[in-house]
């Protein structure tokens, strides 16, 4: 079964620091001639992208996350890490993992194709 499994999530306060992973399995092979992205969502908000790693190892980040938040992946272990830093109360959202079936990434929704379940961070103030 194709499909991606995020963790790390969790509760934090406000200038803390967490670590999300993401893990493919089946087909889906994390980097490999795709984009990967991390998107979030907030309660009562739209999904909306936080950074992306393309094919080439480009990565690109939102303007509320860029300088804080790095994204990074390890092809051997299949997985992909989002690394936030100075966390903000305005961070706190369900995180998903997404697949595109480009190698460039788009902030745009409709760009992915394979979504994990997300994993939920909380940062107190």
């Amino acid at each position: 079964q194709v499909q991606l499994v995020e963790s790390g999530g969790g509760s934090v306060q406000a200038g803390g620091s967490l670590r999300l992973s993401c893990v493919g399995s089946g087909s889906i092979a994390v980097g490999s001639r795709r984009c990967m992205a991390w998107f979030r969502q907030a309660p009562g908000n739209e999904r909306e992208w936080v950074a992306g790693i393309s094919s080439r190892g480009i990565t690109t980040y939102a303007d509320s996350v860029k300088g804080r938040f790095t994204l990074s992946q390890d092809n051997a272990e299949n997985t992909l890490y989002l690394q936030m830093n100075s966390l903000k109360v305005e961070d706190t959202a369900m995180y998903y993992c997404a697949a595109s079936s480009f190698g460039w990434c788009t902030s745009i929704r409709n760009g992915y194709y394979l979504w994990g379940q997300g994993t939920q961070v909380t940062v107190s103030s």
